[in-house]
This record gives structure tokens, sequence and C-alpha cells, in this order.
């Protein structure tokens, strides 16, 4: 059975519109220029973005990360290794991330690789990071089953005493993945459900091919 209530949730998108004309020739431009849109718009965490991968089953699952930079050509987030997400692109490296600007009535769907950055990369980034952040890559051992609650502050603590006084090493199982895209779509919501959808598709020699969906 529906629920009438969620299932009458709707929203006429009227803010604006896109056409292939308006576009920029390569997606990583046209993403830069939306995100720039969206961070001055003071929209909560505009970096948010959807992560998807794949198992070894080939059962998908999803979840929020933050983008953490945008360096050739490529879309850059951090993480443990050792989680559900690092397991799955070890063994599919193919991701999707997607970006939701609610407010601007936007999203923005990315479809490729997932590549390691270099040590060196990660470890710059991982001491850009606040102190407890750091100390927090040791504590969590990402998607595993720990005891309860107590357990992790007893090993926060236990980390925060091993690190007192010097600086925090970066864990060989923490670092960051760059996501090379082949595919982007870009989409901005328009009256009665008939969006406009641009669509980048990576061709021969990095060139793309710009095209328009149906909504």
């Amino acid at each position: 059975m529906i629920d009438e209530s969620i299932a009458g949730m709707r929203k006429e998108y009227t803010r604006r519109s896109l056409d292939v004309s308006d576009v920029q020739p390569e997606p990583v431009a046209q993403f830069q220029q939306w995100f720039e849109q969206a961070v001055s718009a003071a929209l909560p965490e505009p970096n948010a973005m959807t992560l998807a991968t794949v198992s070894a089953e080939g059962k998908p699952a999803a979840r929020v990360v933050l983008l953490k930079g945008i360096e050739n050509n490529a879309f850059l987030f951090y993480t443990n290794y050792e989680s559900r997400k690092g397991q799955d692109i070890a063994r599919h490296p193919y991701v999707a991330l997607t970006f939701f600007w609610a407010e601007l009535e936007r999203q923005v769907r990315i479809e490729g690789v997932a590549q390691k950055v270099s040590e060196a990369q990660s470890a710059d980034y991982f001491h850009s990071r606040p102190r407890a952040s750091q100390i927090g890559a040791w504590v969590s051992p990402q998607s595993q089953p720990v005891a309860d609650r107590q357990a992790l502050d007893a090993r926060q603590q236990a980390f925060t005493e091993k690190f007192a006084g010097q600086e925090v090493p970066k864990p060989a199982h923490w670092g960051g993945y760059a996501v090379v895209p082949h595919r982007v779509e870009f989409w901005q919501g328009r009256p009665s459900r008939l969006h406009d959808r641009v669509l980048y598709t990576r061709q021969k020699e990095d060139r793309w091919q710009i095209s328009r969906l149906a909504p």
C-alpha cells in the first residue's frame, strides 16, 4: 500500500533552464561552474556527494562522502582503504558519484574509474586535517563490527595518548581516490517534469561528446 502523503509529495521546478548551447566544452569545467554557484548560494555542504560502488557479488552500495578536490580532471575523496567502499573499489574500480543541490534544482551524475592517489598526496591531505580527525583515522576500523560506543571511546583515548606530543602519522590503510570521469550528466529541474539533461560522454583522445537526453 502506498502512503498517499508520500505519493503526493511533489515540487514544480522553475528556477532555471539548461541547453547544450549553454554548457562548457568539457564536463569538469561545467561542474566547477555549477559548484561555485552552489558555494555562492551558501548551500549546506555543497561538496557532499553520493558514492556508489559494486561488491564482488555485483551488489551495489551507496553512501555520502565529501569531495575534497578536483585535480587533473578527476574528483578526489579520502577514506579508509579497508572500509566496505575501499574493498569494493579494489575489486571493481568503476564507481558513480551524484551531487544534488535541491535549492538550485540541480543534480550532477558522474560515472568513472576510481584509482588511488599517491601516498605523498594522501599524506599531505591527511596532515591538513584537524588533529582529532587524524586520530580518528586510527581509531575506527571502518565498516567492521564494534562491541559498543565505549570500545571506540577507549581506542580514541589510547591513540590520543600514544601520539601525544608528536605528529600523527598517516595510517597505511587510509588515503585518497581520484575518480576519472567517463560519463557526466547535468540535470536541471524544469516544469511538468520535463527536465533538462545534458550528457557528456568521453570519446577517444579525451574528447567529449555532448548530447541532450529526454527527461
